[in-house]
């Protein structure tokens, strides 16, 4: 299928909002006076709602980037004009990393039971080379600062050879102008920087994905299945990375409906073949995300061996079990529901919901994989406190993203190369003779602020 890529991209960046700061600064306020009211009154469910609130920003965070990381080992070019929209979110990655720190340093015998309680058992003896407090703080700091570095040094890749392109729409933006005197030193010209910037996107890509899943999998582990730590799954990893990756989509597609009623451009950019495309990956995804739950749960039904069922048990009986409902609905009911067919794909405000729906449940499904742990009888098991707690990371989220389409042009201006093999196959579909030239086939027929026709999808 024939993918259109207008030869001149225009070069807009979102408006700067003091409003919007405003907001995103009151929200990071109100959320640390209540981690701070709630630290000094229980130090556990605190916590919780810190851990795992870190845990969801940065798996939908990490989870955006290794969608533009994927596209690009594959070279989808559906994704030309919201690659940048999911590129954006590795603006939260320094903030994250900012936070992470605190658990590093704050959490102790109030969070990982098993310090205590490691002198007098002989399972947790056994698993001292990997549960202890030094090497979990190093592996922690080593591995998200790679992943993080990795992650950034990708977003740098992907808007270098941009920044010259955008320096006469920048205007008098002082912000604008130094972020691009600080991102192009060394600039070697247009069309060198676009081809290293292609190469070394593609070198980087495939190993960026290994450290993601190992890195992804090290943190639920440690902050989540190490709670109970007679209990292990080895699927939990894939389970919690995937489910990132999927949240990858999900947040760009709702970043996406709201970018496009920004500007005109914007809006006939980000039209029918991105949605769509988009809606299919959250709809396929949430299948997946189904079956890897199931994987887990069958295996551990069919075993019935004490051990490995406490962990299920814990979420499935009372009082945990209609949150447990609650998650597998918005993850799997609702979107699958929703999502199903051509038609809620399409529309932007059915595709915004429905993954607002999975970002929802994704929200919820990370607080249940650690709150039943370290709950005790009778606490309240969801309180007003978490969505307080939420806001601590949702104002620096929000902010950074916005920043970063304000800072950065929006859509992509310059594209990947096409590869001869990529062109051969393009032609071949569009009936062109297989001597011809190509360079970026097939500009967009269709003006600012319109729909590309059907027969043009």
């Amino acid at each position: 299928m024939h993918i259109h890529i207008p030869h001149e991209i225009p070069v807009r960046h979102l408006e700067r909002s003091s409003g919007a700061a405003v907001v995103c600064g009151a929200m990071f306020v109100v959320g640390l006076l209540a981690f701070v009211v709630r630290l000094s009154a229980d130090p556990t469910q605190a916590w919780v709602s810190y851990v795992s609130n870190w845990l969801y920003f940065t798996s939908v965070a990490m989870g955006a980037v290794m969608v533009a990381v994927t596209t690009t080992i594959v070279k989808a070019r559906w994704n030309w004009s919201v690659r940048r929209v999911s590129i954006a979110f590795a603006a939260y990655l320094p903030v994250a990393f900012v936070l992470f720190l605190p658990m590093l340093l704050g959490v102790r015998e109030e969070y990982f039971h098993w310090i205590t309680e490691m002198a007098s058992d002989p399972i947790l003896q056994n698993k001292q080379a990997w549960l202890n407090v030094p090497f979990l703080v190093t592996r922690n700091l080593v591995g998200v600062l790679f992943l993080f570095g990795g992650a950034l040094a990708f977003a740098w890749l992907a808007v270098r050879p941009d920044l010259d392109l955008a320096r006469a729409a920048a205007g008098d933006d002082p912000a604008r102008a130094r972020w691009r005197e600080r991102l192009t030193s060394g600039w070697l010209g247009q069309e060198h920087e676009e081809a290293r910037s292609f190469r070394r996107m593609n070198t980087m890509a495939p190993a960026l994905v290994g450290l993601y899943a190992v890195v992804m999998s090290m943190l639920v582990f440690d902050w989540a299945m190490s709670l109970e730590p007679h209990w292990y799954s080895t699927l939990l990893g894939g389970w919690f990375f995937m489910g990132a990756y999927w949240s990858g989509f999900a947040v760009t597609a709702v970043a996406m409906v709201w970018v496009r009623g920004q500007h005109t451009d914007f809006h006939g950019a980000m039209g029918l073949q991105q949605r769509h495309d988009l809606g299919k990956l959250s709809f396929g995804f949430t299948v997946f995300w189904a079956y890897l739950f199931w994987s887990q749960y069958i295996v551990i039904w069919y075993g019935k061996l004490p051990w490995e069922q406490a962990w299920m048990i814990h979420r499935l009986d009372a009082p945990w079990g209609p949150l447990s409902a609650l998650v597998l609905v918005l993850c799997f009911v609702v979107p699958f529901a929703g999502l199903l067919g051509r038609a809620p794909k399409l529309k932007p405000a059915l595709l915004a919901t429905f993954t607002g729906v999975i970002l929802t449940g994704l929200w919820l499904e990370r607080y249940m994989l650690i709150a039943p742990s370290l709950h005790t009888e009778g606490a309240p098991i969801f309180s007003v406190w978490h969505p307080l707690i939420t806001l601590l990371f949702l104002g620096p989220f929000l902010y950074s993203v916005r920043w970063f389409l304000s800072t950065f042009p929006v859509i992509q201006v310059w594209q990947p190369l096409s590869l001869p093999e990529m062109l051969e196959a393009e032609k071949h579909d569009l009936g062109v003779p297989l001597g011809g030239t190509a360079e970026r086939l097939g500009p967009a027929t269709w003006s600012a602020g319109e729909e590309p026709d059907e027969e043009h999808r």
